[in-house]
């Protein structure tokens, strides 16, 4: 009925209210902690346009996963920062690579916490490209071969889930094949299904150290413009045996985490890139916006349309304020 008999109001009352008939919820198990692992011991290398984020040895990167598991946070994504790079990525998949031995390093002393790593050969290019690169062009079968190979080596060190963020055509089949012909049958692929070649990627070149040489990734990233394509992405990389899936970035494909969550039935991840954490730290600092409350308010937007895991920079200081 109308107004005066309903008063939508009446529901607002107060904070004990308002938490009474709240829709929308966040847990620190929903968040995935992006994480930068560099040579070295004690290194603890801040990103300049990431404020708060930093590259950190293996060493420092434990201590890091230690505090993450104690504040109830669901997981980490490891990103490496290789010492040397070439044009075949073989540190990706090197046994002794930095990623690998991370990953011994982190589930030796931090038992129960998820460790993901993000599978790619750009970190580890020296062009910075997502693969082998013949006559300027990204070969992709060929790159689906180092991919498969440093899932497999992933595998090996102890890795609870290997998220492929590449884009390449057919990579999700390659790495399923090389991790059950490897008998590593039971490791999960979350797959960066719908990764759209985006401006809001800006500061995390910084951080892994990944910026192309040459040209760009719009021959293999997603065009912003498609939601419809983003879906076949997603249903494909689905028949190819990928567990779960992630939109990437976050905030400005809202609607396709909507569209992609009333479609398909399985576990759905945004990530909330480097330039959409880096304009909210900014905007901070300027005394603009309230940090706290602005970051709690993107990451319930994301979860509202439809996400169950948010890869955020943020997670830390969401979980301690939760």
């Amino acid at each position: 009925m109308a107004f005066p008999v309903t008063r939508m109001r009446r529901l607002r009352s107060s904070e004990s209210m308002r938490s009474l008939v709240r829709e929308t919820h966040l847990e620190p198990s929903q968040f995935i902690l992006p994480l930068f692992v560099c040579e070295g011991e004690g290194v603890r290398k801040e990103i300049s346009s990431m404020p708060g984020v930093a590259q950190m040895s293996i060493d420092k990167t434990v201590v890091e996963c230690a505090v993450a598991q104690a504040l109830g946070i669901g997981g980490v994504i490891l990103f490496g920062i290789p010492s040397h790079k070439d044009e075949f990525a073989s540190g990706g998949y090197a046994e002794d690579g930095i990623i690998q031995r991370a990953v011994r390093a982190i589930k030796s002393e931090v038992k129960k916490l998820v460790v993901i790593t993000d599978v790619c050969n750009c970190e580890y290019t020296s062009h910075g490209h997502c693969g082998k690169t013949v006559d300027g062009e990204v070969d992709n079968d060929a790159s689906v071969e180092w991919l498969a190979a440093a899932a497999v080596s992933h595998a090996r060190a102890g890795v609870d889930l290997v998220a492929p963020s590449d884009m390449m055509d057919g990579r999700v089949a390659g790495i399923r094949k090389a991790l059950d012909a490897a008998k590593y049958p039971n490791i999960p692929i979350m797959s960066y299904a719908a990764k759209f070649a985006s401006g809001f990627y800006g500061p995390f070149r910084e951080a892994a150290e990944s910026t192309p040489q040459f040209g760009d990734r719009r021959s293999y990233q997603m065009d912003s413009s498609n939601g419809r394509e983003a879906m076949r992405e997603i249903e494909l990389d689905l028949e190819e045996g990928a567990d779960m899936i992630i939109v990437k970035p976050a905030l400005a494909y809202l609607d396709l985490i909507r569209m992609a969550r009333d479609r398909f039935d399985v576990p759905i991840a945004a990530y909330q890139v480097s330039g959409e954490f880096s304009m909210i730290m900014a905007a901070a600092a300027n005394g603009w916006i309230d940090k706290e409350r602005i970051m709690m308010e993107a990451l319930v937007a994301i979860r509202r349309a439809g996400a169950g895991m948010t890869l955020t920079y943020f997670a830390k200081d969401a979980a301690r304020l939760l």
